[in-house]
């Protein structure tokens, strides 16, 4: 991957932002927002089965709007394999090539070593199921021909910028989404609970279980591990959110910024992916000597207002800085309570845009449209129109309506979401300060 200079050549290259697709449409939406490079499924070698994933011809679908957009895909095959998992590999392979795939993420030493038989030109990203932690195994990789380290979770900024120094491959970060309480993604506990492998692709999130204490002889009788009546969420780690640490990351010479979320909302794949398009735009414009000192480097403060209406369990930096302790986890439920919702999502632009409703919309709602960037525009709902010109008063979910707002949504693109807060945040968000901040420089 070629790096893009900063805006002002004054900072350091900027990373890739890679984005989760794991639907066409999470593809389109990341691509809208402002994502250089997608990483997808198919229907076999995947780690995430659940998703929508792509069959043959969507696949070639994908890649076709992603490319012409010049955006990167790169498909997952990413599952630690058993022999039978072996069985259609190859012929998998050519038909990746076939359709111009940009890279393949693998964990597996096998199917890795078939991929560099099969089909020697694609460039291979290592998965982080793989647990690089050290530059020893990361030169190891990357003498097996890896072109590209997805890096362990468990590292901290410290251990990414050695492993820079010591190896010149690509190096990729995740730096936004849902975090496995097991080594790198690497866990049995689904396995064991309900019989599904999720290092086959096929997690059922026991991390995310409400969990109590019994004794053998009591049964039926369940004692809270925490002073709560609702049990506790003892494997449930709060969300990944490096924002604020994006500086130190490009300092450190990060080539590829990744996020997680292929069975995530299209609102959340938008709303992550739009405000570290714009964290990144904002760091290009920095001046040469704010880049002297990047720890000291300051998003203003509308990026963090935005990315926490994005989030579903709180956020932490996780290892960045030194090990998680309790206070990185999420006791008192399986995710927080959402204020801020995703309510249609316009199909075809104009001063009253045709939109799909994604929850009920009324007439009389105050709404907001994200706009590519960190800026949202503030619209009240003042009339509806059904596709037979009907006025209406209400929308339900998937109703497809001409959308007329207090102003006009002229500047609202296609494929660009609509939201709606609820009251309290509303009011609250309402009695902000406007943001002042700066960069100190």
């Amino acid at each position: 991957m070629d790096k893009k200079e900063s805006g002002n050549g004054a900072g350091p290259a900027l990373p890739e932002l890679l984005a989760p697709a794991g639907t066409f449409e999470k593809l389109v939406t990341a691509i809208h927002y402002g994502a250089d490079a997608v990483y997808l499924g198919g229907r076999q070698f995947s780690l995430r089965a659940k998703a929508g994933n792509f069959p043959p011809e969507a696949m070639a679908d994908a890649v076709s709007f992603a490319h012409a957009r010049g955006v990167k895909v790169y498909v997952t095959i990413n599952i630690l394999a058993h022999n039978q998992d072996l069985i259609g590999l190859d012929p998998y392979l050519l038909s990746l090539q076939q359709i111009a795939v940009d890279g393949l993420i693998i964990a597996d030493p096998g199917i890795l070593m078939r991929a560099r038989t099969v089909v020697p030109h694609l460039p291979i990203h290592l998965s982080t199921q793989a647990n690089v932690t050290n530059y020893a195994a990361a030169a190891f990789w990357l003498s097996q021909g890896v072109s590209r380290l997805n890096l362990a979770r468990e590292l901290s900024l410290i251990e990414i910028g050695e492993i820079r120094k010591e190896v010149q491959g690509e190096l990729e970060i995740f730096v936004h989404g849902a975090l496995c309480i097991s080594y790198s993604g690497r866990c049995m506990l689904s396995n064991y609970m309900t019989g599904r492998d999720a290092n086959q692709g096929n997690c059922a999130h026991p991390c995310r279980y409400s969990y109590a204490l019994t004794e053998e002889k009591r049964p039926g009788q369940y004692f809270p591990v925490e002073e709560d009546e609702r049990g506790t969420y003892i494997f449930n780690s709060k969300d990944l959110c490096l924002l604020e640490r994006l500086p130190e990351l490009l300092a450190a010479g990060v080539n590829s910024l990744k996020i997680e979320g292929r069975m995530k909302s299209i609102f959340y794949v938008g709303g992550v992916v739009r405000i570290y398009r714009a964290a990144l735009d904002y760091l290009a414009t920095l001046p040469a000597e704010a880049w002297q000192h990047p720890a000291a480097i300051v998003l203003p403060e509308i990026f963090r207002q935005e990315i926490a209406k994005t989030g579903t369990r709180g956020t932490t930096e996780n290892f960045i800085d030194q090990r998680p302790g309790s206070g990185e986890m999420v006791y008192h439920t399986s995710r927080e309570v959402q204020t801020v919702h995703p309510v249609a999502v316009i199909r075809e632009e104009g001063d009253c845009p045709l939109v799909e409703a994604r929850n009920v919309l009324q007439t009389g709602d105050l709404i907001e449209y994200m706009l590519p960037g960190i800026e949202v525009m503030p619209l009240k709902v003042v009339a509806m129109r059904s596709e037979k010109e009907e006025e209406i008063s209400r929308a339900n979910p998937g109703n497809m309506v001409f959308l007329t707002t207090e102003p006009l949504l002229s500047c609202g693109v296609k494929n660009g979401i609509l939201r709606r807060q609820d009251v309290a945040e509303r009011e609250e968000s309402c009695n902000l300060a406007p943001d002042t901040a700066r960069h100190p420089f």
